[in-house]
């Protein structure tokens, strides 16, 4: 039986555990800071209507064309 090899959609790459640990590092020592001045954490969507994009850069740009995933 043959395997498919599983990539990464393009754009994208994945995060092991080395570079994760340095990263929950930075991110804990800059949300310590923000802390301390009053700001909170907040967590924005991970995608957003296509039609945002379109408005904000225009439909026929490379960003929406090329560079992003439109879902239907």
């Amino acid at each position: 039986m043959s395997r498919t090899r599983l990539e990464a959609p393009r754009g994208t790459r994945d995060v092991l555990p080395d570079e994760h640990r340095l990263r929950d590092h930075v991110v804990a020592t800059a949300a310590s800071v923000f802390a301390r001045h009053g700001f909170g954490h907040i967590t924005t969507p991970t995608f957003e209507h296509t039609e945002v994009f379109q408005r904000g850069v225009g439909a026929s740009t490379d960003i929406v064309r090329k560079e992003m995933y439109t879902f239907e």
